[in-house]
C-alpha cells in the first residue's frame, strides 16, 4: 500500500491500524494555509516553487491583491498539461478584476538562479524539500533565501513523528529522500533563517487524533519573514540570467485596462439610469392614482396604492445631496453629477470629465453634455 494515499486522499482500511482521515483532505489544508497567508499579508507577487499540477496557483488566482503569479516545476509535461487551468474564463471578461494579473509557468529547477524570480513578496514551497537529496538540500537555501530572497517564504514538509499513526513504516511517498521530526525540521529552519536574516515561526496542518496529540501536526510548516534591515539592504539584480523555459503564460482582463474599464462604466450607467427611470415612472403613476382618487370624491377612506414602494439603498442615501433626475416632456435626464456620485462609478471614473469620455457616443447626452438623455416611456433604448 502506498502511504501517499493515506494522507492525501481516500484511504483503504488496514486491519492492523485505525485509518486516519483528514477533513478537509490534507493537501487542501495546506493550500488553505497559503491562501490564508495571502489574505492576511496581501502580497502582490507570489511564486509557487515545485508547483506540480498548479492546484495552488488555481486557488490563488482569485486573490484580488495578487498581480503576478509564477509557478516553477521540473516536470515540463505536467505544466503543459495543466496550464489551461489558469486561463481566464468567460466570467473574468464579464466581471474584470480590479488589478492586472499575469500568470507564468516556468520549466526548471528551483535550485537554479533565474532573475525573473527576484523581488517576490511570497514564495511557497509546499511538500518540496523532502524530494531533495542531501546535495540539493544544501543548495536550496542559497538559491531561495539568498538569491531569490522573497519577503516571505512558507515551507511545508511531512512530520515523521506522525508516521507512527499510519499503517506503514516507510516514507509517505516513494520519491521522498527524507522525512524529518519536528526537532530536525526546526533545527534546519532556524539555521537557515539565521544565515539569511529571516525570522521563522512554526505551525502545521492535519491535527492528530484524540490521545495522540504528542506527535504534532501531520504536516509541519515554517513561515519565514525577511527581517526589516535585510529587506532594506536587498538589491534586485534584474539583469541576471534567464535559465527557466516559459511553458505557459496568460494575463487577465482588469479594470486597469481602458477597454474593460469603459465597458464596465457603460454597463453601470445603463443600470443606474434604468433604475432611476423606473423609480420616476412609479412616482408619476402614484401621483396619477392619487389624483384620480381625489377626483372621484371618495370620502370613505385614505388613498393607498398597490404600486411597489422603492427601497432606499445605502447608495441612494449617500446620493441624496446629488442633483436629481428630471423630465422635460417625454425625455428623462440624469445629471452626470448624479451618476458620478454612485460610489463604484466615482471610483472607476474619478470625475465627470472622465465619465463623459467613457460614455463617448455610446450613450446619448443632452446638448451641453451634462446629463444622460433617454426616452421616459420607451425602454427599448436600453
Amino acid at each position: 500500500m502506498e502511504c501517499n494515499s493515506v494522507v492525501d486522499g481516500n484511504v483503504e482500511e488496514v486491519p492492523s491500524k485505525k485509518v486516519i482521515k483528514f477533513n478537509p483532505p490534507l493537501y487542501k489544508q495546506r493550500y488553505q494555509f497559503v491562501k490564508n497567508l495571502v489574505e492576511q499579508h496581501q502580497p502582490k507577487k507570489v511564486a509557487d516553487l515545485g508547483c506540480g499540477d498548479v492546484c495552488l496557483l488555481a486557488i490563488l488566482k482569485y486573490q484580488k491583491c495578487i498581480e503576478e503569479l509564477v509557478g516553477v516545476d521540473i516536470n515540463e509535461g505536467r505544466l503543459k498539461w495543466n496550464g489551461s487551468r489558469l486561463s481566464p474564463c468567460v466570467g473574468d471578461h464579464l466581471d474584470p478584476r480590479e488589478l492586472d494579473l499575469a500568470i507564468t509557468l516556468y520549466h526548471g529547477s528551483v535550485l537554479e538562479k533565474d532573475c525573473r524570480l527576484l523581488g517576490f513578496d511570497l514564495a511557497a514551497c509546499i511538500e518540496l524539500i523532502e524530494h531533495f537529496d542531501s546535495e540539493d538540500l544544501a543548495k536550496f537555501p542559497e538559491v531561495v533565501f539568498g538569491y531569490m530572497s522573497p519577503a516571505m517564504i512558507v515551507i511545508s514538509t511531512p512530520n515523521s513523528e506522525f508516521n507512527s499513526l499510519f499503517p506503514c513504516a516507510v516514507f509517505r511517498d516513494s520519491d521522498h529522500k527524507f522525512e524529518w521530526s519536528r526537532m530536525q525540521f526546526q533545527t534546519w529552519a532556524l539555521d537557515v533563517a539565521s544565515r539569511y536574516n529571516y525570522s521563522v515561526e512554526f505551525t502545521g496542518v492535519g491535527e492528530p487524533p484524540t490521545g495522540a496529540e504528542d506527535v504534532g501536526y501531520c504536516t509541519q510548516i515554517g513561515v519565514f519573514r525577511k527581517k526589516a534591515e535585510a529587506a532594506e539592504m536587498a538589491v534586485l539584480e534584474h539583469h541576471g540570467e534567464h535559465v527557466y523555459e516559459v511553458v505557459y503564460t496568460t494575463s487577465y482582463p482588469s479594470l486597469q485596462q481602458i477597454n474593460y474599464r469603459r465597458r464596465v462604466v457603460i454597463y453601470l450607467v445603463y443600470r443606474e439610469v434604468s433604475r432611476l427611470r423606473r423609480k420616476y415612472q412609479v412616482s408619476l403613476r402614484q401621483d396619477e392614482l392619487e389624483a384620480e382618487f381625489v377626483a372621484s370624491g371618495n370620502q370613505t377612506g385614505k388613498f393607498t396604492s398597490d404600486l411597489p414602494v422603492p427601497v432606499l439603498t445605502e447608495d441612494d442615501k449617500a446620493m441624496e445631496m446629488a442633483p436629481q433626475p428630471f423630465c422635460i416632456e417625454d425625455k428623462f435626464y440624469v445629471p452626470l453629477q448624479r451618476i458620478i456620485a454612485y460610489p463604484r462609478l466615482g471610483h472607476l471614473c474619478g470625475n465627470v470629465e472622465k465619465l463623459r469620455e467613457f460614455l463617448g457616443d455610446v450613450i446619448e447626452l443632452n446638448c451641453d453634455g451634462s446629463a444622460v438623455k433617454v426616452d421616459l416611456n420607451d425602454c427599448s433604448d436600453f
